[in-house]
């Protein structure tokens, strides 16, 4: 177990060999590295101090054993007795900052302003990790921007598309159709979760036109976990996410089906009424703002994209421990001149800075595209009342997410099939000088054999889903929709590339650990060498055959926290870094 301490700004990795040791022994430990670091600054040899988990900003009693109130690789501040606290030493490192850049310090909120949402606070609201701040998104300035184009279509007599219409081909008619016809698995807890505090972000933006109360009523809803029955199924990604956020809305309304922690899936006025909430009561407009926009496309399209960049970040860290045991070269990763003994190594290890380099740059221009989009005013129509008009507009075309998740699928997929060949080279004793499917005994035991079989046929079907789903349109709401972007399956699918990819780089770090075995008592690089007593202590070595799935499944476990990493801090591991 590691915890990283920022004393006077500094951040100090402190292994803790004995998670049972108490807290004042880690500040003690933290204090000592800083003096160690900082010989010129005198300590008392007896420091008072005081400690703060970073997460919650909650104070942390020195007699607790750390494992009773920290993670592993959790990070906390020290404050020696006589100094102040320094708001900038309150931030968590640079490649960690941006998972809590909207963090309410003191109480555990994210604020929402329509304007500064990321792709890593709308996961962590989905994992419930943080509430929606009840002040922020209703300040003065959002009152009158905001809420004024609410005031406005009240005082309007007259028919206006969504306001006193209905959608699409009735648009003519000023009537209200169903539209809760979507089916399907239902969105786990976590996805509504996001999927809602989207909802609630774009609608604060000001040009909706819904009320104040709506507003409150839907945040309030969020902060207790009330959430509404959302079928996966049924959108087509443009005029946005009809049938989901309509299903979204049912619950809010008291109808239909909701879940909380309490009391688990029930009728949706039986749910809110146990949390003392009331149903949303629908007002001019609120009908078509409430299930217009990208926000299912979106949210799912969020939680892929900050998935595929922790496992991308891992990926290179796992294929350096894999060059370590196929003994190859980093005479491909270094920009000075050495004599090396191999000239070159097959394209799976050489090519990894390229390959695992352009996973990592569109990853980063996703996660833009995903920025800007949970940002903004996707409704139609919008409402200007400062100009006083309504627009019938065409943000709620969901082709930029679309088209940026179906390039996140083809991007992150590489990971996985370059791993995959890196696995076979393990595996098969004519490309290593490893045993055959790395176990003794080979006949006897298959060892790797059907793992790696399980590695290929998650590429495989990687290939297929990595098909673009917005080269498709088909024409709906009688031709007046008549293109549509397919986002909802974009981002659907997204989400299972990545977790193939997981799965595949989880089977090639098992199989890199188990080839470490036969080159033992010789070992690799320390940073390596932490790698392996990690996957060690979820994982033993492979002596026999034994059922394997549950191994592959801890080892992935192991990714998604985001533990396999050189350091509790690097953005990134390259490859020719670690080696060297």
């Amino acid at each position: 177990m590691r915890v990283s301490v920022c004393v006077r700004g500094d951040w100090l990795v402190v292994p803790c060999g004995d998670p049972s040791k108490s807290m004042r022994w880690l500040g003690l430990e933290a204090l000592r590295r800083y003096a160690r670091a900082h010989p010129s600054e005198v300590l008392s040899s007896q420091p008072s101090f005081v400690l703060k988990r970073c997460v919650d900003g909650g104070l942390l009693d020195v007699e607790d054993s750390i494992s009773s109130v920290l993670s592993d690789n959790d990070f906390v501040k020290l404050r020696i007795h006589g100094d102040t606290w320094d708001r900038s030493h309150d931030l968590l490192p640079g490649c960690m900052y941006p998972f809590f850049f909207f963090l309410s310090y003191f109480m555990g909120y994210i604020s929402l302003d329509g304007n500064s949402l990321t792709t890593a606070d709308l996961v962590s609201l989905g994992k419930g990790h943080y509430k929606i701040k009840h002040c922020t998104p209703l300040t003065n300035h959002l009152r009158h921007v905001a809420f004024a184009s609410f005031d406005f279509l009240n005082l309007c007599i007259v028919v206006v598309y969504g306001v006193n219409t209905g959608f699409g081909k009735f648009a003519r008619s000023v009537v209200l159709v169903c539209v809760w016809a979507g089916v399907g698995a239902a969105l786990i807890p976590e996805r509504t979760r996001m999927l809602l505090a989207l909802r609630i972000n774009t609608l604060a933006k000001g040009y909706s036109g819904v009320s104040l109360e709506t507003l409150q009523k839907m945040l309030s809803a969020f902060n207790a976990s009330c959430l509404s029955w959302v079928p996966e199924k049924g959108t087509v990604g443009a005029s946005g996410d009809l049938a989901p956020l309509a299903h979204l809305a049912l619950g809010l309304m008291g109808e239909g089906q909701m879940w909380s922690p309490n009391t688990g899936w029930t009728d949706a006025r039986t749910v809110l009424e146990g949390h003392g909430l009331t149903p949303i009561s629908l007002k001019p407009k609120e009908g078509l703002a409430l299930i217009n926009g990208t926000q299912m496309m979106s949210s799912l399209g969020a939680e892929a994209v900050e998935r595929a960049e922790a496992i991308a970040r891992q990926a290179d860290v796992i294929a350096a421990l894999t060059l370590e045991v196929l003994r190859g070269t980093n005479k491909a990763f270094d920009n000075e001149e050495k004599p090396y003994d191999r000239v070159q190594d097959a394209y799976t290890l050489r090519c990894c800075p390229q390959v695992h380099g352009v996973a990592n740059d569109t990853i980063a221009f996703v996660k833009k595209i995903l920025n800007t989009e949970l940002n903004s005013s996707t409704d139609n129509p919008l409402v200007f009342a400062e100009r006083g008009i309504t627009i019938s507009g065409g943000n709620f075309h969901g082709e930029y997410p679309a088209k940026a998740l179906d390039f996140l699928s083809i991007g992150v997929h590489e990971l996985a099939s370059i791993s995959e060949r890196r696995i076979e080279r393990m595996c098969n004793p004519s490309l290593s000088d490893l045993p055959a499917f790395l176990v003794k005994e080979g006949g006897f035991n298959s060892g790797f054999m059907i793992a790696h079989c399980t590695a290929a046929a998650l590429v495989s079907e990687n290939k297929v889903l990595c098909h673009p789903a917005s080269v498709d349109s088909l024409s709906t709401s009688a031709a007046t929709e008549d293109h549509v972007s397919m986002g909802g399956w974009a981002a659907r699918k997204a989400l299972r590339v990545v977790e193939h990819v997981e799965q595949v780089l989880a089977i090639e770090l098992l199989a890199a650990c188990q080839a470490l075995e036969f080159f033992r008592p010789l070992g690799t690089t320390a940073p390596l060498e932490r790698v392996y007593e990690l996957l060690r202590t979820v994982v033993r070595p492979w002596d026999k055959d034994r059922v394997m799935s549950s191994d592959i499944e801890v080892a992935h476990k192991l990714l998604l926290e985001e533990k396999v990493s050189i350091t509790t801090s690097i953005p990134t591991a390259l490859l020719h870094l670690v080696l060297c």
